[in-house]
């Protein structure tokens, strides 16, 4: 399934259920693989620029299903994390990398400082600010939904669904308490952790509110078609409905 064809849309974010009443706010930094005309290929293959390297497989749709069911409010990517990674900070090499895994990105090579600062004011900043805009009308749990591949530099993955957390980890830990479907291999901090540089969004816009918060990585394997998506939300409101239901009521109260 496939959710990177913007036609030709130059937005760099999409906010789907803005007046959702829901506890949490839902996040997919790396939603799309569509890179806007002005940045040409990348000098990128097509097979590239619509592997994982360039997005999430699924996780828009998985989110847009947790947005529904929880009736909370999205801010999905619109550019893919190839131009620039949503979830790494300006200062990072990784936010707009010339490497992922064997893919060299030979257009994001020697950017000068002015080029950084255009990507980061057209596809980084309009994504904080529409978060910043939703969470002053109402504080709320940041979820941040991500894929991930199941073979990373060769080495095949066992983790199914991982449950990240850097130093907060009041939402994690009640969802890795909740049971998992049999045979679910779900881990705490895996395949990625925070020292892999990917809690920046849980760090920015959850960690610096006192707002609870969590990264929820799922194997793209088990996004491949609408009836997994929908399986796999299924999984996951069984442990996010009782970790948000625990959030004590001052800390998402505006």
């Amino acid at each position: 399934m496939s959710e990177s064809d913007h036609g030709g849309n130059e937005t760099a974010v999409s906010v789907i259920n803005a007046e959702g009443t829901g506890a949490a706010l839902l996040l997919c930094e790396h939603a799309s693989a569509y890179i806007p005309g002005r940045y040409g290929d990348l000098g990128l293959r097509p097979e590239w620029r619509q592997s994982h390297a360039a997005w999430d497989p699924g996780a828009l749709a998985l989110a847009r299903m947790l947005s529904t069911e929880l009736d909370s409010p999205l801010v999905a990517g619109r550019v893919s994390r190839l131009v620039y990674d949503i979830n790494r900070p300006p200062e990072a090499e990784a936010a707009m990398p010339v490497r992922s895994e064997v893919v060299e990105i030979p257009g994001n090579a020697n950017l000068t400082p002015a080029q950084r600062a255009e990507r980061v004011e057209t596809v980084y900043r309009p994504f904080c600010e529409a978060v910043d805009r939703l969470l002053a009308d109402r504080p709320r749990a940041i979820v941040t939904v991500h894929s991930f591949t199941p073979v990373y530099h060769g080495e095949t993955r066992s983790t199914e669904i991982g449950i990240l957390h850097d130093s907060d980890s009041r939402l994690a830990d009640v969802m890795l308490a909740q049971p998992a479907e049999d045979g679910r291999q779900v881990d705490r901090n895996k395949p990625y952790g925070p020292g892999d540089g990917v809690t920046h969004s849980l760090k920015l816009h959850g960690i610096s509110r006192g707002l609870p918060n969590v990264m929820i990585e799922v194997r793209n394997d088990l996004l491949t078609t609408l009836e997994d998506v929908q399986a796999i939300a299924i999984e996951l409101l069984a442990m996010l409905r009782p970790a948000l239901a625990a959030i004590p009521a001052e800390v998402t109260d505006a």
